[in-house]
């Protein structure tokens, strides 16, 4: 089968080579992939692993054979996945209590956006509790997660304030937003709930405006920039207040069950997909220049499989 890897001799860094078949366990399916989105964590993957390596961990596409065990989806199923690895390829095993099936009214693109992005903004929301009428700081708020965040903690009842350039005012109030600021230091709290994905002096700025009791859930550090953190940051005015790390592998199970409900949502008109961009696998470094130039809002996908590489 065709997949991409990494490899130094390539100017994107990837290269599309003949790979050995998957073989599935017996609660895996095998897939055939037709798309997959981009995530910026992949950026820093492709910076740090050796050559050969398959990247790729958002996905949708049929299930080619059934799992052994009799669990999870029939061959034929449309489905999307969330993966570790090994998602830009023809074909991929998949343990089956990470697979959803796609509602007849979502296209694989679609599907390919929600994975790692929209379960990070779901379980990342969990972290406040219930939200109905909680104040909600979001930043990096244009951003594929952030998109999702917005809608899901509006549905929610959640009211919240958007940190993103001033030219996505109208478009993130249109998924919810309350109010949108350029910086954090432009918000007025304080906030039950802060999303924080930036680091640095974005997260300096999140404990000055995190209420008592209150939680900052870290999920990133798009900055780079280390963040000194006190004891008297959180007192007085901020009391009971935590820092809450999250990253989607250690988040818990029933990732399939959390995708299907993102994909219930979306085939239902209630939670809005942004394609920035689709480009088939072959032109892999379009879709990585324009998500390190940050020169889109939502997501960008590949389209997988032979047919999109002839």
């Amino acid at each position: 089968m065709l997949a991409l890897v990494t490899s130094p001799d390539s100017a994107t860094g990837l290269k599309l080579v003949e790979r050995d078949e998957p073989q599935a366990l017996a609660d895996e399916a095998l897939v055939s992939v037709r798309a997959s989105s981009l995530n910026r964590g992949e950026l820093r993957l492709l910076a740090i692993r050796p050559s050969g390596f398959i990247p790729g961990q958002d996905i949708a596409g049929i299930v080619e054979r059934a799992a052994a065990d009799g669990s999870g989806p029939g061959v034929g199923a449309r489905v999307a996945a969330l993966v570790d690895q090994a998602g830009w390829a023809e074909r991929i095993a998949v343990p089956t209590d990470r697979l959803a099936v796609l509602p007849d009214n979502v296209g694989f693109a679609a599907a390919a956006t929600l994975p790692v992005a929209g379960t990070t903004a779901l379980r990342t929301l969990r972290h406040g509790g219930d939200l109905a009428g909680q104040h909600v700081l979001i930043t990096g708020a244009s951003g594929a997660v952030g998109r999702f965040q917005i809608q899901l903690a509006h549905r929610q009842g959640g009211i919240v304030t958007a940190i993103a350039a001033a030219r996505h005012d109208e478009d993130l109030r249109g998924l919810g937003a309350r109010r949108t600021v350029e910086a954090i230091d432009q918000a007025e709290g304080p906030f039950s709930l802060v999303t924080e994905s930036v680091g640095g002096k974005s997260l300096t700025d999140a404990i000055e405006r995190v209420a008592p009791g209150g939680v900052i859930v870290m999920f990133g550090s798009s900055s780079g920039e280390l963040t000194p953190v006190g004891f008297r940051q959180f007192v007085p005015g901020h009391e009971g207040a935590r820092l809450q790390t999250f990253a989607y592998y250690t988040s818990g199970s029933a990732i399939g069950a959390d995708i299907a409900a993102l994909l219930a949502l979306v085939a239902a008109g209630r939670l809005e997909t942004r394609i920035a961009l689709t480009v088939p696998w072959t032109h892999i470094g379009q879709a990585l220049d324009a998500l390190r130039q940050r020169s889109f809002s939502g997501k960008a996908v590949l389209t997988i499989g032979r047919q999109a590489a002839d």
